[in-house]
């Protein structure tokens, strides 16, 4: 079978999932259904290889082209078609309104009803139906979004206006994509609120999908939904429209809104089901390296790609745009993404489309955020873990983990555990205490003239470590259980909804611990401290963590709260473990990471993530668990996965990933050699099998039951020591995440700046010049560094930020001219070197070079001397001279390229080389 035949058996195929009916051109049956694809049908221009028939009237073509063919160049093809429609056929325009070009594997559509009629890439092809709503239309959606009445501001403020007004005018110009950063606390929600209302409203939108990170993300969401009231009508928004919060499968036909987690949109394409705890953990927490592909996603008639004609992603974790992006790329719809922390993936997927670019430094000097001071507290095991010394009949607690019981015996050698391995596999209360205790003990240091401890925010390891935490901040303060209070998700008793609003609104608990549920998106404004008892590796993460303590309050309502509160002006953040002290990175690299917790990577599998390194690495897991566990437990793995055990498991998992194997079922399959693409199909289908036993819920509980039971030692003998209690300067703080984030720009960007190419390459390359340096001064205009080319003196806060984080390696006051920017790549590229002000290096290296010359003797007159230090002075600013510029100023007010040529005559030339080489770059 030739490859475009066999493209169209997939063609033929596609159509009818999409609800087409599928005939030749000799037996057509315009009765057959709502819509009718004609195969090879004569025009007047050629044969159509399918007119599209809806209601029996003509309505569009589709123009097959075999697997690899590029589809821009097929779509004159497709316009001799619509064109070529004999007269006496009946249609619903002369000119047929609609064309698809495809591949099988790859389709774009084109609505030339729409003004400026673009080609636009679509999973599937759209039902019959959707095509007769659409030429039932008196005008288009993006015809309507062109003609969008002026927006009301009354409740509006600046960011939002323009937040607003940018979207609508990126609509209008019919890019896909738009990405809107706000700030924490800037009114995101209630500015994504109003656009849903304008485009349901005024642009005839069908539906918009609104994607929230976990699902009590999606419970405050529906919220500003119901409580937003109509600037026209005076209604609320869920009284003229329907909103519905996704619980199951089924989307309401009368829904204009749908709010839910990408997990469970997931699920619904893929028809699966979904347990209600995967919408619980923010992507955040349950991110993982091991994923390396997007996840796959097959046509679902139940979900046609018109579902939704607007997808806003609300805050979500990167991973939704690499592990979930074909499930967004799955419907025909504008993306619209909310964030307060764009990472470089995220500003990448939306095409570069920054709407608006709101950040939390400029929040804060319009007051909608607080800025945060850094206090830190290092204690000695923090630092470097402990040894526990096996002595003869002395006990150990060793706690089960599943039942908390704790048991004493003897240890079987000397213990000796990491800073990393504390409160996983050993817990010290002594360290726990200390740190609560120095914190209490700061506090008048921290807070002065408090009486009352501030609304306060711990972020623990693991939920073993909450309970910890709990228990010892109760017993250190000397207070009851309302006092402090664990919410997570695995809160039992009151709803941690409920416990929530009691944290936000209520005098007690003043301090919450939490794991994952309010890490991102969850707004306590009340809240004034933040202690970081765990670490976190991801900038993007501790950006969201850190927007919890930022936002403004009243201070009536901070007081009914907090009594002696006068007025939250900033947040303080206490640092236990030097979490403001490591560099973060924006990505993670995907290799298998051993160090994955299970309980991750059964999450993973529960929402039917299919990968090889999953695969690997959870057999690798089981097989490790299977040896520590006793006849017991392993009855529990039994009775839950119905008969096997965890070693038949992990050897199904490693069979699946078996080369040989899945090679000759490929080839068996293919008839003969299989392509590589055949032979990966064959493999994810095996270890989707291989899976499938860890979609039960009842197994993975007790896997998860099983592996919390075993002993977690308590180390009751090492006294902990405290090695630091302080503020550390916010200045330096911040002046850390910015040359963190600088050294990620620098490396993420070396093949793509052309100054950064050139200053990276060794020896540096000849050829940089200020318009070089424009486009990088360009580049860095962005948060957090904000370098603007048209105010060189932006540059400052950079040179500052090294000022004090290396200030033996700083010298001078640099940051005032734009070609500075060169020596801060420079050094932060080779941090051994001094960094110095592009002036400074250029004046000593033109005194080194006078000094050469002065040697060799040769001399230079007054009129020269002066001529020379000009020459130099415009090199330390633009980085090279040529011959024209002395024809500018200061050059002209002193004669001028002829004054030039009069005072070093055929040495002119020469001189100009010979300074551009030895001070510049």
């Amino acid at each position: 079978m030739t490859p475009e035949k066999q493209a169209r058996v997939q063609i033929d195929q596609h159509l009818r999932e999409a609800g087409w009916v599928v005939q030749d051109a000799n037996a057509i049956d315009l009765g057959a259904g709502v819509g009718i694809a004609v195969r090879e049908f004569p025009l007047a221009t050629g044969y159509a290889d399918y007119l599209l028939y809806a209601d029996g009237k003509a309505i569009g073509v589709v123009e097959a082209k075999p697997e690899g063919f590029p589809l821009k160049g097929v779509e004159t093809q497709s316009s001799k078609y619509t064109n070529g429609l004999p007269r006496n056929l009946p249609h619903h325009y002369f000119r047929l309104p609609f064309a698809y070009e495809t591949t099988s594997r790859e389709t774009q559509f084109t609505n030339r009803l729409e003004l400026d009629a673009r080609s636009r890439a679509v999973f599937a092809f759209h039902k019959p139906e959707e095509l007769l709503r659409l030429v039932g239309r008196e005008k288009q959606g993006r015809e309507l979004l062109r003609e969008m009445p002026p927006l009301d501001t009354g409740k509006l403020w600046r960011v939002q206006i323009g937040s607003i007004t940018n979207l609508e005018k990126s609509l209008a110009e019919n890019r896909p994509r738009s990405l809107i950063q706000m700030a924490t606390g800037s009114g995101k929600t209630f500015t994504a609120v109003n656009f849903c209302y304008r485009l349901i409203k005024h642009a005839g939108a069908k539906r918009v999908l609104f994607l929230v990170d976990r699902n009590n993300l999606g419970e405050q969401t529906l919220n500003e939904f119901q409580q937003f009231s109509s600037p026209s009508t005076g209604y609320k928004f869920t009284e003229e429209y329907e909103v519905q919060h996704l619980k199951g499968k089924t989307i309401s036909p009368s829904s204009k809104v749908c709010i839910t987690t990408i997990q469970r949109l997931y699920s619904m394409l893929a028809n699966k089901e979904l347990d209600d705890e995967s919408e619980e953990g923010s992507l955040f927490e349950t991110e993982n390296s091991l994923v390396k592909e997007p996840m796959p996603v097959a046509y679902n008639p139940a979900f046609p790609i018109e579902m939704f004609d607007y997808i806003v992603i609300d805050e979500c974790h990167r991973s939704i745009y690499n592990l979930w992006r074909q499930v967004l790329e799955y419907f025909d719809a504008f993306l619209i993404g909310l964030t307060a922390t764009p990472t470089k993936q995220t500003i990448g997927f939306f095409h570069e489309n920054l709407v608006q670019d709101y950040g939390h430094e400029q929040a804060v000097l319009d007051k909608v955020n607080v800025g945060f001071d850094v206090y830190r507290i290092e204690t000695q095991i923090t630092k470097d873990g402990a040894k526990l010394v096996r002595e003869p009949g002395v006990f150990v607690p060793h706690r089960d983990r599943r039942t908390k019981g704790v048991k004493y015996k003897e240890l079987d050698d000397d213990l000796t555990y990491t800073a990393g391995q504390l409160d996983r596999d050993v817990v010290s209360k002594n360290q726990i205490r200390l740190v609560i205790r120095t914190f209490k003990d700061k506090l008048p240091e921290i807070f002065p003239g408090r009486e009352h401890v501030p609304k306060t925010l711990i972020f623990a390891k693991t939920d073993q470590h909450a309970e910890d935490i709990v228990e010892i901040v109760r017993d250190v303060f000397g207070k009851g259980n309302e006092f402090c209070q664990k919410i997570t998700s695995k809160s039992t008793g009151a709803k941690p909804k409920e416990l929530l609003n009691e944290f936000r609104n209520s005098y007690n608990p003043r301090v919450a611990v939490t794991v994952d549920m309010i890490a991102t998106g969850t707004d306590v404004k009340p809240l004034e401290c933040l202690i970081f008892m765990r670490n976190v590796k991801s900038l993007g993460y501790f950006e969201q963590m850190k927007g919890r303590g930022c936002r403004v309050v009243s201070s009536d309502d901070l007081q009914s709260v907090t009594p002696d509160a006068k007025v939250k002006d900033h947040f303080v953040i206490v640092d236990c473990i030097g979490v403001c002290e490591e560099e973060k990175s924006t990505t993670k690299p995907l290799d298998r990471e051993p160090a994955v917790a299970l309980d991750k990577l059964l999450d993973l599998v529960s929402k039917g993530v299919v990968s090889d390194d999953i695969a690997s690495t959870l057999a690798s897991r089981l097989v490790r668990l299977d040896q520590r566990i006793d006849d017991n437990q392993r009855e529990v793995i039994h009775e839950a996965s119905q008969g096997r055990t965890l070693g038949q498991m992990s050897t199904a998992l490693l069979e699946s990933l078996d080369p040989d194997k899945n090679l000759q079922i490929a080839t068996e399959k293919a008839g003969g050699e299989p392509s590589d693409e055949q032979i990966k199909k064959v493999e994810l289908a095996r270890i989707g099998d291989a899976l499938k036993t860890f979609q039960n819920p009842k197994l993975r509980d007790a896997i998860l039951s099983v592996r919390r039971s075993l002993d977690q030692v308590i180390d009751e003998q090492t006294p902990d020591v405290l090695l630091k209690a302080g503020f550390s300067e916010e200045a330096l703080l911040k002046a850390r995440t910015m040359l963190t984030s600088f050294k990620q720009f620098i490396e993420e960007n070396k093949d793509e700046i052309e100054a950064i190419k050139i200053l990276y390459s060794r020896p540096y390359r000849a050829g940089l010049r200020f318009k070089h340096i424009k486009e990088l001064a360009t580049k860095l205009n962005q948060p957090p560094f904000y370098v603007d080319p048209a105010r060189p003196e932006s540059l400052i806060r950079l040179w500052q930020a090294y000022e004090l984080v290396e200030p033996a390696k700083v010298k001078g006051k640099g940051g005032k001219q734009l070609v500075d920017v060169v020596a801060l790549v420079k050094h932060a590229l080779d941090p051994s070197t001094l960094l110095a002000p592009m002036g400074v290096t250029v004046e000593e290296r033109y005194q080194e070079w006078l000094g050469e010359k002065g040697k060799a003797g040769i001399t230079f007159t007054a009129d020269q001397k002066k001529w020379l230090d000009a020459i130099k002075d415009h090199i330390a600013s633009s980085l090279a001279i040529e011959q024209d510029d002395l024809e500018e100023v200061p050059f002209n007010t002193i004669g001028g390229l002829g004054r030039a040529y009069e005072l070093f005559g055929d040495r002119l030339a020469p001189i100009l080389d010979e300074l551009n080489m030895r001070l510049a770059v």
